[in-house]
């Protein structure tokens, strides 16, 4: 190919303005296939990206300063002006972008996947979905359980059986490993999907999913008793004044007291192991023993009487109300204790004491009394997670629960909360997670280099590009027909009716 023509470039680097000149060769072979199409410098890619002032240098640091040092924008700009780099503020945003869309793309490639897992010889896929609020797209991340890789992440506006399929295909393909199991929550759609896709591979369900699920009635009847407890010793605000301004030893005594009600009562149990109404039940009755201690030595103060006399109060109001709770435990944390299998039984010996105390469930109903109903709630959840409670118990390396993944998304909300100040996931952690998540757990693992970024296929970055501005451009169509409907549905119909 000969050397037809010049085409002259500046660049905007970390080290200065560049100005380059780039020979554009083509070929001059009538009848060739690439007759006439030109070529550009195989150098120029490993600068910057295509139509972009900026080097990829600049668009490194700015990825690094956000993802492994949680720098905001405004912090970044200033970072880059510092360093002699003329550079806007919106382009810091533009160029955060583009590094979570080049580097993301280049993790896509199944090269670089295949080049990840080379030393695997299986993947063990974790499959969920991240929706920030109702309404908004759900972004479906995929990742493989043994080297913590993610595969896949993209963002749906439905999550049908069908949508995940294509999904779970895609990675199959892309990876090249056979699928040694699936853990995912107990999503119907998810199950369809799996067993589309992977019929014979073994499906785990994730165990902390079931019980939370199964033992919300409990666990909500534990909220209720502890609310009905906690009115009961609001009263402890007036016996803290009768002894405010006052150092004496009983004076003290009784603010020691007061703490330990209010640290009670303040401590809130997460479901669904953690009985927080149980637990501020005891706490309670062991302030109170302490303050019968105290009354058979010689008798308490005033303030101490009163307090003591709040908390038998409270409890002898709600006495009713905690042994169905306690007997709605019992099963939970039975089946919690089984479910863990410390003895590394198998899963036929698992199934069987399983439906061993589902039957237990059903005899003793009686005792649960008005929590029978939860119960039976427990049961039907169970009977329908049962077939994919036990595959951990058979096959090494596949985990019992989809905390993993979960964890991951908490680790996603919390650097971004640290670089951006939000204290919820906005509805752009959809819009884009599919680049933002990767990037960012990519670029914490490892810093990324401006040679790093020249490798990407610019075919493959400008393709999941364009997919995140159709993605942007349906949000900014809902946000204009909110801001002015009548304006936006004239638009429409104008553009509807024929000319």
């Amino acid at each position: 190919m000969r050397i037809r023509y010049e085409n002259r470039r500046t660049l905007v680097t970390l080290t200065g303005t560049q100005r380059l000149r780039l020979k554009i060769r083509r070929c001059e072979a009538e009848g060739c296939a690439r007759f006439h199409r030109p070529y550009r410098p195989e150098a120029e890619g490993a600068l910057a990206l295509p139509q972009h002032e900026f080097g990829l240098d600049v668009v490194a640091l700015v990825g690094t300063l956000r993802h492994r040092e949680h720098r905001s924008v405004p912090e970044i700009h200033a970072i880059l002006r510092g360093r002699g780099v003329p550079i806007a503020e919106r382009s810091v945003t533009n160029l955060l972008d583009r590094y979570d869309e080049v580097l993301a793309a280049l993790l896509a490639d199944p090269t670089d996947l295949r080049r990840q897992l080379a030393e695997q010889d299986r993947i063990i896929l974790a499959l969920d979905g991240l929706q920030p609020d109702v309404g908004h797209e759900v972004l479906w991340v995929l990742r493989d359980c043994l080297s913590g890789t993610v595969l896949l992440a993209r963002s749906l506006l439905s999550g049908t059986a069908e949508d995940l399929a294509v999904l779970l295909q895609e990675v199959i393909e892309a990876v090249g490993l056979p699928v040694a199991g699936v853990i995912s929550d107990g999503q119907h759609s998810i199950r369809k999907a799996v067993a589309m896709v992977l019929p014979d591979v073994p499906h785990q369900l994730c165990h902390f999913h079931f019980l939370r699920e199964a033992a919300l009635p409990i666990f909500e009847a534990d909220r209720h008793a502890k609310k009905e407890l906690k009115k009961g010793v609001r009263g402890v605000r007036p016996i803290e004044r009768a002894v405010e301004g006052r150092t004496d030893p009983e004076a003290q005594v009784v603010r020691g007291y007061a703490a330990a009600v209010r640290s009670a009562i303040t401590d809130d149990g997460r479901a669904p192991l953690d009985a927080a109404g149980l637990r501020l039940k005891g706490r309670l009755q062991k302030v109170a023993g302490s303050l019968d201690r105290v009354t058979a030595k010689g008798g308490p103060s005033r303030p101490l009487a009163r307090l003591r006399h709040l908390i038998a109060r409270a409890l002898a109001g709600t006495a009713a109300l905690w042994p169905e709770v306690e007997q709605g435990f019992v099963f939970v944390h039975a089946a919690a204790r089984l479910l863990a299998n410390p003895a590394g039984e198998t899963s036929v010996k698992l199934r069987r004491r399983f439906d061993g105390l589902l039957a237990a469930m059903q005899r003793h109903r009686h005792r649960a009394g008005d929590l029978g109903p939860a119960l039976d709630h427990f049961r039907k959840v169970a009977r329908s997670y049962r077939p994919g409670l036990f595959h951990a118990a058979d096959r090494p390396g596949l985990p019992r629960t989809n905390n993993a993944l979960e964890q991951l998304f908490g680790s996603q909300r919390y650097h971004e909360r640290r670089a951006t100040g939000r204290k919820t996931a906005s509805p752009g952690a959809v819009l884009r997670g599919a680049v933002r998540l990767v990037a960012g757990i990519a670029t914490r693992a490892e810093t990324r280099s401006r040679r790093d970024l020249g490798r990407v296929d610019h075919a493959r970055w400008q393709t999941l590009r364009d997919a995140l501005d159709r993605r942007r451009q349906a949000r900014t169509a809902r946000t204009r027909f909110r801001r002015d409907p009548d304006a936006y549905l004239n638009t429409l119909e104008q553009l509807a009716l024929p000319s």
